[in-house]
């Protein structure tokens, strides 16, 4: 691993005008969850009995023949609180072929460089079944290099069962103030397990959840599919398209070289996969949680941007 900023890393592989589009996305996170007087402006709605009459807009109400409100918001100041799955299951495999474990360092550091360009405050709440690592929200180069090590540190196929909800109850037990958190796992998680606690950390909390997809188990014989997973590699990191066995995070499984490069069985797996990941996203839209899925580093700038951009939509 070279001795290189991460920040440094993230900035010379963001294009400007993706970085702009994502700052002027994420300046629409900044804004208090309760609506009332403020200084911007943000909708008219319908005077409901009990309202202040000093909220009503005289012209407004006027034109409309109806007694109209005008609504403001309230500006506050939000941390960002990294919330990351570091259970084995992010050491394997993604779905590009590179470590998960480099997709997820990638993910964090893009959250924390548009924050400290923001002048905003990033915290960490990293965990698994054995370990949970919680960083307080800080703003300087410095701090956030060293949540993002801390982060890199964490990962590995030696690492401890993951455990979701271990982080998630720590992000709910440790942050009382409205933030903003970004969920960081894989494409099998949330599940119906974790649906209480994230119903009560959205309650409180705006969440995002950034999933890193895993690789095919039989696309070019390359390795298992799903959560806790990962393709035999050569030296390099890269998988071996020569394995004749599959590397797996809990073991090692043997896959017969008769079903390697079948079209049904790649089919199946697919399928497989495919539901999962509506199950996943079914759950989500249930809390009216936004998330997104990548397959590697080459995709996380703009399935973030696209991430931003959804939810900044759903708050209209």
């Amino acid at each position: 691993m070279t001795d290189v900023s991460r920040l440094a890393q993230v900035r010379a592989r963001l294009e400007l005008p993706l970085a702009r589009r994502a700052s002027g996305l994420l300046e629409g996170r900044h804004r208090s969850i309760l609506k009332g007087h403020g200084q911007d402006f943000d909708d008219l709605h319908l005077y409901a009995p009990g309202e202040d009459v000093g909220d009503i807009d005289w012209k407004s109400s006027a034109r409309a023949g109806i007694p109209v409100v005008r609504r403001f918001v309230r500006e506050s100041n939000v941390n960002l609180v990294l919330v990351v799955d570091t259970g084995r299951n992010m050491g394997a495999t993604a779905a590009s072929g590179e470590p998960k474990a480099d997709v997820v360092s990638f993910c964090c550091a893009l959250v924390a460089y548009l924050a400290r360009d923001r002048g905003d405050r990033v915290a960490l709440v990293a965990a698994d079944a054995e370990r949970v690592v919680q960083l307080p929200p800080r703003a300087s180069t410095r701090d956030l290099e060293v949540l993002l090590r801390t982060v890199e540190g964490q990962l590995g196929v030696d690492a401890p069962a993951s455990d979701l909800n271990r982080a998630l109850d720590r992000a709910l037990s440790a942050f009382r103030r409205r933030s903003l958190m970004v969920v960081v796992t894989d494409e099998a998680r949330p599940g119906p397990e974790h649906e209480p606690l994230l119903r009560r950390l959205r309650v409180r909390h705006e969440v995002m959840v950034v999933a890193v997809a895993d690789l095919s188990p039989v696309a070019g014989g390359l390795g298992p599919a799903g959560a806790g997973h990962g393709a035999a590699a050569d030296p390099t990191g890269r998988p071996s398209r020569r394995a004749t066995q599959v590397a797996d995070v809990d073991g090692t499984l043997d896959l017969p070289p008769f079903l390697r490069g079948r079209a049904d069985v790649a089919a199946g797996a697919a399928q497989a996969a495919r539901a999962r990941r509506e199950s996943v996203v079914a759950l989500l839209r249930s809390l009216e949680t936004e998330a997104v899925s990548v397959t590697g580093t080459h995709d996380v700038v703009p399935r973030f941007v696209e991430l931003l951009g959804r939810a900044k939509r759903a708050r209209r």
